[in-house]
């Protein structure tokens, strides 16, 4: 089984709060995921937008692109719009060489609210399901075509964020629609991440790894605190210094087949964990999961 390690720059700096991290320059967040021995990044806000810029920047740090969140519209846009949106940043990850799109659905989403509390995200009837799922499944085919596969983004505040949703989604969309395994996300949604992992193995072409502070989701208040609210409250961690088993996820993915990146997020204040110092826990920590499951990280896109 083979993996690769890579990072989020939302780790250094978060795009929905710019307080956090807001004046570190895109070198530090470079610079320090390759001293912290990751092998590629996703990307954020800071990001060039064209790969004559990117590339160059990617290989002063020895890093590959591993690919970057996408704010999808499919919920109340056409395939034909969407897919024209899409295309900036579909051409920027084809050239630079990214293994997927990351697609989150923002039509509605209140992740970016900080004034909407947690209770107050946009929920869909079967119906909505069935025609979201048809539009989702022929974009997905797009980018697949295009050589960008999409890996579907559950989200906390989205119309796409606990079991019964997946659940839904999974069952009217196509095998096009590769689907985003997040063990911070499920977790804080109330998922157990291994009931995902079995029932949606075949369809995880992507997977994110964040921890949670159990102290922190257990205070939280979702009648009047906001995600961004639990972001600020320090709600997620690296791997390694909260409450999810990651031997448990690690050795259920190479039981499914799962090969590829394992992406570190943290949505956390720079400030307070410096990113440095938990890049290195989270890489560390997936590290050793990633060897007892019987993984071997090697160099190279998968």
């Amino acid at each position: 089984m083979k993996a690769k390690l890579g990072i989020a720059p939302i780790a250094w700096s978060n795009d929905d709060l710019p307080q956090l991290g807001g004046d570190t320059p895109l070198a530090t967040c470079l610079s320090e995921s390759h001293l912290a021995d990751f092998q590629g990044v996703e990307t954020g806000g800071k990001f060039p937008k064209t790969s004559e810029l990117l590339k160059p920047l990617l290989r002063e740090y020895q890093l590959d692109l591993v690919s970057g969140w996408y704010s999808g519209t499919l919920l109340d846009n056409s395939v034909e719009e969407e897919i024209k949106k899409s295309l900036p940043q579909m051409q920027l990850f084809r050239d630079c060489g990214a293994v997927c799109l990351v697609y989150g659905e923002t039509a509605g989403t209140i992740q970016n609210k900080q004034d909407v509390p947690l209770a107050k995200r946009r929920r869909l009837s079967d119906a909505q399901i069935a025609e979201y799922g048809e539009k989702l499944s022929r974009f997905a085919e797009f980018c697949t075509d295009f050589g960008v596969p999409l890996a579907f983004h559950h989200h906390m505040g989205t119309a796409i964020e606990d079991e019964n949703d997946i659940d839904r989604l999974m069952a009217a969309t196509s095998k096009d629609v590769g689907l985003l395994f997040d063990s911070g996300h499920l977790t804080f949604a109330g998922v157990d991440p291994l009931s995902i992992l079995k029932k949606h193995g075949s369809r995880i072409n992507h997977v994110h790894t964040k921890d949670v502070r159990k102290e922190v989701l257990a205070s939280l208040d979702w009648n009047k605190d906001s995600f961004l609210d639990a972001v600020l409250k320090g709600v997620y961690t690296v791997p390694g210094d909260g409450m999810i088993d990651f031997e448990a996820i690690t050795r259920t993915l190479a039981e499914i087949g799962y090969q590829g990146w394992f992406v570190v997020e943290a949505e956390q204040d720079p400030a307070k964990a410096p990113p440095l110092e938990y890049a290195r826990i989270g890489n560390g920590t997936l590290r050793k999961c990633l060897s007892a499951a019987g993984y071997t990280i090697v160099e190279g896109i998968i």
